[in-house]
């Protein structure tokens, strides 16, 4: 440890010599501009929502394994994990399918996001995102349903072109990490002409099993070992003695991305961009399944999501004509083709059950701006979505390979879900532009359709269940420009979500003795938040911001005790299992604040800072409930020191404790892979350096969790990494 430190000191000794005649990127940007507030570019600094942006530079040089862990490190998103294969984001404590992810203007959420844990966000390739931008709170005036907690935006680099010859460009870089054994790489071109544009890229990555940290609180000497593991053997299920307990066996998997853009600039006004994504993994093992006991037993054998396929394609034309009706206008067309299963085996029985998934989507977005005046912005649209669900099972006996029926997750005669919008929003500068006034107001209809055909395996008491719910959203929003130095803003905004084939008609088992049932008659959840913002910048380095909000939840959806057929215990899958069902709590709250600092202390130096602290409740006659999926108060601080070609990182990650009594234990919170008490408090010390050898080459190298802390993220089955060691080559022509 001391050696460590020393060479800590070393390199932040070193990084201010080289950098005295050199100035630091500067991190506080009064201009920065955003676009996921209002689909179109407008500044940061005039929009009254809180922003996370995260820049090209910050992505290269974070240099993350996933996009999950992209999102993590902003310090003002948190990420839980049931396995190393994941990352499911919290924004203000709304999570999976109470938050929205959308890739260049095309939604993600589907018919079958979860309200549990998503771990989708990672089947997105962050080494090829240009930018992306978090926008917190709710935002169904932009976006419909399932923007609550808010909205993450991803973008996805853009074809380049050239004004002259013909010009290739191409990059490629290799990464290892220690702590997973993590092998990744990836390379990327792009061709231009004056017209056309030509982008590829391809990133595959492979993980070994990931090893936690061995540094363990002392009341918690055991807390997320990894005892023993199973091994099929002479046709017997093992469970075998693991000789390194820190080494999480059972979260290895590979994932490649491929990513296939080509735009045409059919003028100076009109640009058309075709944008074609896939991803793909291995097997990917649900590691907090697979750690389960029953009886002093594993409770699995196996325990894995098959091979998880996304498939994107799409279509943009983007007008800049400055007409009579538009000034600007945006047409997205999409298709989407999603595949999941899951792959289960109860330890010495032979029965490997497989569900798998096929979602299709179309999509159809049309965004317009128009400029009434140099002051006032008039933007409207429309969105349809229409998703078609194909749920199947089966049960392979791996003894004898006979294949017989299973049971469905989802309803076996398939399901639709057609969701549509139309928007409107103005936003009107004042006062010489030191007041900007903006509203919204959206109407949004969705409509669900579920066929429950076979009755072998669950008595279901109907045949069929269909829904129509409609909501009218709007905002309202100030933001006060007293001084150049000086932003101070209110929003008022609201939110909805309707319920979708997961939350309706999902049959499942969360955990031992628990049984879900689907809930025809569940209704949409609606939000209303008010939230004050206060952002100021002192000497042109010092940057203060907060933002205080309240989230009123009404009709809130979550999980408690139900009955089925009038009986309150059913036998599933061979277990007496309590009976739970998504059902509409009367209502619940959610209220918190983020803290933010940013300070370019000299040319060379800045020091950051953001702590974000977030508390819920269902509201019940008697004593209110902890909301599940929120999380403690966590953040992140930091140093960074910069030259021309050297550039250090020092930062610590911190969460604070979760205790048990602030559990939903009816909920998601994962009460069973916690201590007794709760989830313990806990911080890392990470450094991160690059160094630029000459215009086409760069080394980066990194220590993560240098302390080698054994913790876990709240709410998650899987031990964070520990002492990582990173090293990195980057090439580009």
């Amino acid at each position: 440890m001391k050696n460590s430190l020393k060479f800590i000191i070393l390199l932040l000794f070193s990084v201010s010599m080289a950098a005295q005649t050199d100035t630091l990127t500067k991190t506080i940007n009064l201009d920065e501009v955003v676009i996921s507030t209002g689909k179109f570019t407008e500044k940061k600094r005039e929009v009254p929502y809180q922003v996370q942006l995260i820049t090209p530079s910050k992505l290269r040089f974070d240099n993350n394994q996933t996009t999950a862990d992209a999102l993590l490190n902003t310090g003002n998103i948190f990420v839980q994990k049931s396995q190393m294969g994941g990352g499911s984001p919290v924004l203000r404590g709304f999570e999976a399918n109470r938050v929205l992810i959308v890739v260049d203007g095309v939604r993600l959420n589907n018919a079958i996001y979860r309200a549990g844990h998503l771990q989708n966000v990672i089947r997105i390739d962050n080494n090829m995102l240009d930018r992306a931008e978090v926008v917190f709170g709710p935002n169904s005036v932009l976006y419909g349903s399932d923007a609550l907690g808010g909205v993450m935006h991803f973008y996805t680099r853009t074809p380049q072109l050239s004004a002259n010859k013909t010009k290739v460009n191409a990059g490629a870089f290799f990464r290892y990490a220690s702590a997973n054994n993590e092998k990744t790489g990836h390379v990327n071109f792009n061709i231009g002409t004056k017209k056309w544009g030509f982008l590829t890229s391809f990133t595959y990555s492979d993980f070994d099993d990931l090893r936690q940290g061995s540094n363990r609180r002392s009341d918690y000497p055991d807390f997320g070992k990894r005892p023993f593991y199973v091994e099929r053997i002479n046709n017997t299920d093992s469970a075998v003695v693991n000789k390194n307990p820190d080494k999480q066996v059972g979260t290895a998997y590979s994932q490649y991305d491929l990513l296939q853009k080509i735009r045409f600039r059919q003028n100076d006004k009109v640009n058309h961009t075709f944008n074609f994504q896939f991803s793909n993994t291995t097997d990917v093992p649900r590691y907090d399944r697979l750690t389960e006991t029953s009886g002093g037993l594993p409770r699995f054998a196996q325990w894995y999501y098959g091979p998880e396929k996304r498939l994107l394609a799409g279509y943009q034309l983007q007008l800049d004509k400055g007409v009579s009706w538009f000034t600007n206008a945006r047409l997205t067309l999409a298709y989407q083709n999603i595949e999941e299963s899951r792959n289960s085996r109860r330890f010495n029985n032979p029965g490997l059950r497989r569900q798998v998934e096929k979602v299709q989507v179309w999509s159809a977005n049309l965004d317009v701006a128009k400029n009434l005046s140099t002051n006032n912005t008039l933007r409207y649209g429309a969105e349809i979505t229409y998703n078609n669900v194909n749920s199947s099972a089966t049960s392979l006996d791996i003894t004898t390979n006979l294949v017989t029926p299973w049971n469905t997750r989802y309803p076996d005669g398939g399901s639709t879900y057609l969701t549509s919008g139309l928007y409107l929003t103005n936003q009107h500068r004042m006062a010489d532009g030191k007041l900007i006034a903006s509203a919204g107001l959206r109407y949004s209809l969705v409509q669900l359709k579920a066929k429950f055909e076979s009755k072998e395996f669950f008595p279901f008491p109907y045949s069929e269940a269909n829904q129509t719910n409609n909501a009218l959203n709007g905002n309202l929003g100030l933001v006060w420009l007293p001084a150049p130095t000086w932003k101070i803003s209110l929003l008022g905004s609201t939110g909805f979500r309707a319920p979708n084939v997961d939350d309706l008609g999902k049959l499942f088992d969360s955990q031992p003795g628990t049984v879900f049932v689907p809930n025809p008659n569940l209704k949409p959840e609606y939000a209303w938040n008010a939230e004050l913002g206060i952002t100021k910048n002192l000497f042109g380095k010092l940057q203060l911001e907060t933002t205080a909000f309240y989230t009123l939840l009404n009709n809130a959806i979550g999980a408690a005790p139900f009955t089925f057929n009038n009986q309150d215990t059913i036998e599933y899958d061979g277990v007496q299992s309590a009976v739970f069902a998504q059902v509409n709590n009367s209502s619940a709250y959610v209220t918190g604040v983020n803290a933010a600092m940013l300070f370019d202390v000299t040319n060379f130096l800045s020091l950051f800072a953001s702590v974000n602290y977030t508390y819920g409740r269902i509201n019940t006659d008697t004593t209110d409930y902890p909301l599940d999926h929120i999380p403690p108060i966590f953040g992140r601080a930091g140093v960074k020191l910069q030259s021309g070609k050297l550039k250090g990182e020092i930062i610590t990650l911190f969460n604070g404790w979760k205790h048990i009594e602030d559990y939903n234990l009816n909920g998601e919170d994962n009460q069973q892979y916690a201590t007794p008490d709760g989830m313990p408090a806990w911080f890392t010390l990470n450094l991160r350096t690059s160094y630029l050898l000459n215009k086409n080459f760069e080394v980066q190298a990194g220590i993560e969790n240098l302390l080698d802390a054994n913790y876990r993220l709240f709410a998650s089955g899987v031990s964070a990494p520990g002492r990582n060691f990173t090293v990195t080559l980057r090439g580009n022509l």
